[in-house]
């Protein structure tokens, strides 16, 4: 099964409920992608608004 990526939060998945959001809009086009292992500490989990560990697209279609 593919991976999924929430329009909302980004982030990507292979259920059909986002765990972040709880929506259910999900896209298989996506650009590029960000693993954040510590949102505390990450920089980049900061400035790309990113609170929960996981992978995450950084471009959505």
């Amino acid at each position: 099964m593919s991976k999924k990526v929430c329009k909302t939060c980004k982030i990507m998945i292979e259920g059909d409920e986002c765990p972040i959001c709880k929506k259910n809009q999900f896209s298989t086009n996506f650009q590029g992608k960000v693993s954040v292992l510590d949102p505390e500490r990450s920089e980049i989990a900061k400035v790309m608004g990113f609170k929960a560990k996981g992978e995450y697209a950084i471009k959505v279609r």
